[in-house]
This record gives C-alpha cells, sequence and structure tokens, in this order.
C-alpha cells in the first residue's frame, strides 16, 4: 500500500504526536508498505530528507513563503485553515506520488482536504485532540470548565480569552469554516480514544456521539509505544547519564508533559502542597506561554528532555502524576510509567480511562485538588499498593505494543478503500 502521512509536526521536534508519527512512518514502512511524510518546513531543516526508508517531504506556508527571511529555528505550527502553500505542495506530493490513501493529522487536515477536493484519494483523519471543531483544541471552555461543544457567540470569547483578541478572532471563525471543508471531503476519522471518539461524533459532525454518518468508516485506536523501549540504564547514552545526575537521590513523584495550565499544574501543586513529608517533585517537559509559577520549594525542572532519558527517570520515580484540567485525548504520559511497572494517577472524563481501565492505575475528577492530594498520599504511604498497581499497569501497557496497534491502522486503510471502490489501490 503507498500512504503519505501528513502531519503539523515531525521530528526532530519533541512531542508526543511527533513521536507516533515517526512510529507510525517506521512501523508502517517495516511492514513492507511504501510511505511518505508531508509535514511543514522549519528553519534550517532540509525540505527533503530520508527517515529509514521513508522519505520525508516538507511544505511551505505563508509564513515561510520567503525561506532566507525566516530565522526563527522552532518548529512552526499549522495555521487553523487551508493553507494556499500548503495546499499547492500537498497537490503537488499526491499527483506525483499517487497515494492509495492520505492520512492527515492535525490542522494540517485542514489543508490535505482543500487539496484532495476533486480528487479520488480518499482521506482519512486523526482525532489526537478536539482542534477540528474547538480553536483552543483542549475542549475547556475560557480554559476553565468542560465545553458542552461550539456555539457562534462562545467560540470566539473562549479562543480571544486563550489567545488574545488578533489571534482569538481570527482563529475561532477560521475553524469554524474549515470544519465544514473537513466534514464533506473526509472518508476515515481515526480517534485515539473512546471519549475523543464519542466527542467527534457528537460535535464536529453534530450526531448523537454513536452513529457515524452514513459513508464515514471510523474506528478508535490507540497511541502506542515503540517496539522496543528504550532500557534507560546509565552508561549507555551520555544524555540519560546527565540527566540521572540532576534528578533527586530518593524516588520521586513525576509529571512529564508540556508545562501547561491545562495540563494540572497549578492542581498538582496544590495538592503537593498538601501532603505530609512529600518525596520530592520532578518535572519534566517544554516551558510554554501560560507555564504557571511559581514552582513549589524544591521542584526540579528538566526541560526538553530526550525520549531515552524521560524512560530512565521513569525508572527512577516513586509514581507519576497527569492531572490534565482537560478531557486527555489519549495521554502517552500515563501509558509510560505503566510500561515501567510505576503507579500513575490521571483524571477523568478523557483517554486515560481508555488507558488504566479498571486497575492499571488511579483516576481523579479533573481539576480536583483535594482528590488529587488523597490519591497522592496513599500511594506515598502504601508501598504494597504501589507494587500492585504497578505490576497491573505492565500487564495493561502491553496491549499497546506496536505489534498489536500498526495491523489495527493497516486494517482501517483496507476498510476506507474498500467504502471507497474508485480509489486507486497500489
Amino acid at each position: 500500500m503507498r500512504v503519505l502521512l501528513v502531519s503539523d509536526h515531525y521530528p526532530p521536534f519533541i512531542g508526543g504526536a511527533h513521536r507516533q508519527m515517526h512510529l507510525l512512518a517506521q512501523g508502517l514502512s517495516a511492514r513492507g508498505h511504501e510511505v511518505w511524510v508531508g509535514t511543514p518546513w522549519s528553519h534550517g531543516l532540509p525540505w527533503t530528507e530520508a527517515d529509514g526508508n521513508v522519505s520525508v517531504r516538507r511544505l511551505r506556508q505563508l509564513r515561510t513563503a520567503v525561506p532566507r527571511l525566516v530565522r526563527h529555528r522552532g518548529q512552526r505550527y499549522q495555521p487553523p485553515f487551508p493553507d494556499p502553500l500548503t495546499i499547492a505542495g500537498l497537490r503537488r506530493l499526491q499527483r506525483s506520488l499517487r497515494p492509495d490513501i492520505v492520512h492527515a493529522h492535525g490542522w494540517i487536515a485542514f489543508s490535505a482536504a482543500a487539496a484532495l477536493t476533486g480528487e479520488r484519494t480518499p482521506l482519512l483523519v486523526s482525532a489526537h485532540d478536539y482542534g477540528y471543531f474547538c480553536a483552543t483544541r483542549s475542549l475547556l471552555q475560557n480554559g476553565r470548565e468542560l465545553c458542552s461543544g461550539p456555539g457562534p457567540r462562545k467560540c470566539p470569547e473562549c479562543a480571544v480569552h486563550y489567545y488574545g483578541a488578533p489571534r482569538g478572532l481570527v482563529t475561532a471563525p477560521s475553524v469554524a469554516l474549515s470544519r465544514r471543508l473537513l466534514v464533506r471531503k473526509i472518508a476515515g476519522l481515526h480517534s485515539v480514544s473512546s471519549f475523543v471518539q464519542e466527542t467527534m461524533m457528537r460535535h464536529l459532525f453534530g450526531g448523537d456521539g454513536e452513529k457515524a454518518p452514513p459513508g464515514l468508516v471510523t474506528a478508535t485506536i490507540p497511541s502506542f509505544q515503540a517496539p522496543e523501549t528504550p532500557s534507560g540504564r546509565p552508561g549507555q547514552d551520555p544524555e540519560v547519564d546527565r540527566l540521572l545526575e540532576r534528578l533527586p537521590e530518593d524516588p520521586f513523584i513525576l509529571f512529564v508533559g508540556a508545562l501547561r495550565r491545562v495540563k494540572g499544574l497549578e492542581t498538582l501543586f496544590a495538592a503537593y502542597e498538601r501532603l505530609v513529608a512529600p518525596p520530592p517533585l520532578v518535572l519534566i517537559g517544554t516551558f510554554e506561554r501560560d507555564t504557571p509559577t511559581p514552582f513549589p520549594p524544591g521542584t526540579v525542572v528538566l526541560e526538553d528532555v530526550p525520549h531515552p532519558a524521560v524512560m530512565a527517570a521513569w525508572d527512577r520515580a516513586m509514581l507519576g502524576v497527569m492531572p490534565s484540567l482537560w478531557p486527555e485525548p489519549f495521554g502517552l504520559s500515563v501509558l509510560e510509567p505503566m510500561t515501567r511497572g510505576r503507579p500513575v494517577i490521571g483524571t477523568r472524563p478523557g483517554g486515560h480511562t481508555d488507558i488504566v481501565g479498571e486497575d492499571g492505575g488511579v483516576l481523579v475528577p479533573l481539576g480536583d485538588a483535594g482528590a488529587l492530594s488523597r490519591a497522592m498520599q496513599e500511594l506515598i504511604d502504601d508501598p504494597e499498593r504501589r507494587d500492585v498497581l504497578g505490576r497491573a499497569g505492565r500487564d495493561r501497557s502491553r496491549m499497546f505494543a506496536a505489534a498489536d496497534v500498526i495491523p489495527r491502522f493497516e486494517r482501517l486503510y483496507e476498510e476506507v478503500l474498500a467504502a471507497n471502490p474508485s480509489a486507486r489501490i497500489g
């Protein structure tokens, strides 16, 4: 099969969605498929490069129309509307490569839908968050409470609250208009959790949350782990060694993720301050414009840590805490400690429920500092329960292995192609 993966982000940039795209591309290629990746260009990166057997093609955006004038080396975020230059680049890729299917992730899906208008190639879209109908991508109204769905007045107000007036007043109507284009063109929808699937059915397509529109192929397929997770043992990687030198000697509570308010850091800090004789707190992530401060005294903060070093930190941790304020679509930062036999505390509702299940960890309500503090204290005080949850979590994490998940994507591709008989099959 010939597959064109289109994504807002791709390595060398760090992030959960970036890593999933890389793992999916490599996994499909290893199973004999011909795979290309289309992703926005950033300063300092080649326009075309080989990632193993996967060909990565980087695309212009309006903001990078004149590359020699681009100086910023950070990753470029895709706009919440079809970008004319990205559309042109995707159209050229589709017509030269002739993929059997285009699989898009993120706001670049809006450009992919426009590029494929009038073409037979089917478009499959992955929902890793709520950005196809939510301007802030978080499903939180004004950053504080679970949203009941998009609306013509509340979406602009929420977007202005989140981005500020100029950007918010552009983002909200752009998402609303782009959503209509996407719904018309989309042939298949992949959601990373049952909560995301239900939410997409209700708010993207305007249904009851249970039934897909006629002709739309849907599947809930979780994010997954690499075939071989890094060992995290010292002496094998200089970056791992440098990280271990900065970690507390005693077991610690660990948070991994973007250091954003919606990740529940303020809730975590409030809960941590209530603990009796707490172990050290370690935060691993990236600083964002809404990173809350100050941190609790003695907190260790590590920025832009590569994945092998993150796994090394999990091996040293007492427990993991992922107290998101938003309904996490999935949550690899919950799955990763489970693979290492570490107990983890997540939140509900959201994708953490699919990962943890009945006995793979502990779930507390979104934004409830009291419940979070009680759950943390119980695990701190009860080593035996930590061991029981750690073993159960490790057993459950095996269902998220790449060897089990990637064939589910292959079956989804086949279902989308079968539902679109006019599509070219390589």
